[in-house]
């Protein structure tokens, strides 16, 4: 029987872990927690993606099996996306992931400064710091 690991260079599991590792995907997948979502209100709410882009990453994420798309014989037509069953048992990590980010932000801008400025180091205390203050 074959047994996935995703530290083998032709593991298909790198392939799932590209999906959900990027930025787009995880900002669809944790609107879609909440309910079908209209293409155009994705767009509304997503800043800064274009609808090329939405267009690509929703069919990966269709043919990957994590989310559905509904076709509505409306004037003009209605296509709503919303989470499948295997979609929804990633919620609780892909949320987890954008609030780590939000509450993180602060100090991984200021390690990046740090390490720009030639200290790695400094970086290092400054999320060291933080982590404990969040702790």
């Amino acid at each position: 029987m074959y047994q996935p690991d995703v530290y083998e260079k032709m593991c298909p599991t790198r392939l799932v872990l590209d999906r959900i590792a990027d930025k787009w995907a995880v900002l669809i997948l944790h609107l879609l927690r909440a309910g079908p979502v209209r293409f155009n209100q994705l767009r509304r709410t997503i800043k800064g993606i274009s609808q090329k882009v939405l267009s690509q990453t929703l069919k990966k994420l269709e043919r990957d099996g994590l989310i559905s798309r509904a076709v509505f014989a409306t004037v003009p037509v209605t296509v709503e996306y919303a989470l499948t069953p295997l979609g929804r048992t990633l919620t609780d990590t892909v949320a987890a992931l954008a609030h780590w980010a939000e509450h993180n932000i602060e100090a991984v801008l200021a390690a990046q400064q740090a390490y720009d400025r030639g200290c790695p180091a400094a970086a290092e205390m400054v999320t060291a710091n933080d982590a404990a203050e969040a702790a």
